[in-house]
């Protein structure tokens, strides 16, 4: 059973529709429909291509074209960092958090391995609005790398900066500055309207889990066994799902 509306299968079928028709080539082993079904069921299920590939009567290879083809096809459709934070208010605030995308690398593969996780994966970071709505998910960078350098190569304090978002982040942000808030280092030794401040700020922070929590519903993202050069642009195919998902 695949737990994904009809309506988003028909909404990845039609894109891939059009995109034969541009490449003119119409006649494929599955038609559209059958095309998103097996994707979303990979993504979804994070079935290996073998298995999938024996469930809808293709070879391996035919699947593993369909799939990145597709997967493609949806990551270009997932909106940029501007075009995300175009859609706030100039006054409003934003929730940046960042996750590790859990990958099959082995200990020698030392760029893929946080120290925070203590396990190999990839770095990708979030802008939730304040009720945990995913806006953008930047491309994934290898696991090691330190949330806060992460987002300055994305460019997200800089472009929060630039149109005065407020950004509430975790203690791994502190020192980014601009108009990025923290919560206070310390507990019980800080002074009473510290303690407040960093309880109001965990509070509102709260709901941007949900949009990592969203996420790796999809279980491919709990644990990836494709490229990590193919991690970002599967993370901006399922934000592409979602989007569709929320607004069908």
């Amino acid at each position: 059973m695949l737990d994904v509306p009809h309506e988003v299968v028909e909404h990845v079928s039609w894109l891939i529709y059009a995109r034969r028709c541009e490449l003119n080539s119409r006649w494929r082993k599955l038609g559209c429909f059958r095309q998103a079904l097996l994707v979303l069921v990979n993504l979804r299920k994070n079935e290996t291509l073998a298995q999938a590939a024996a469930g809808f009567g293709i070879s391996t290879a035919t699947a593993g074209r369909y799939v990145s083809e597709t997967v493609d096809l949806l990551a270009e459709r997932a909106p940029s960092l501007h075009e995300a934070l175009r859609e706030l208010p100039p006054e409003g605030f934003v929730i940046l958090d960042g996750t590790l995308i859990t990958t099959n690398r082995i200990a020698a593969d030392e760029p893929y391995y946080s120290m925070k996780h203590r396990r190999h994966g990839m770095n990708v970071q979030v802008i939730a609005r304040p009720d945990g709505t995913p806006l953008w998910f930047s491309r994934a960078t290898p696991g090691r790398t330190h949330d806060l350098t992460a987002a300055r190569a994305h460019g997200v304090i800089q472009a929060c900066l630039s149109r005065q978002l407020l950004v509430l982040a975790d203690r791994a942000y502190q020192g980014a500055g601009a108009t990025v808030r923290t919560p206070y280092y310390g507990h019980r030794d800080l002074p009473e309207h510290y303690q407040q401040y960093n309880r109001d700020h965990a509070r509102l922070r709260a709901p941007g889990e949900r949009a990592f929590a969203r996420l790796k519903q999809w279980r491919i993202l709990r644990k990836a066994r494709c490229s990590t050069n193919r991690i970002g642009r599967t993370v901006a195919a399922v934000h592409t799902i979602e989007i569709a998902w929320r607004s069908g």
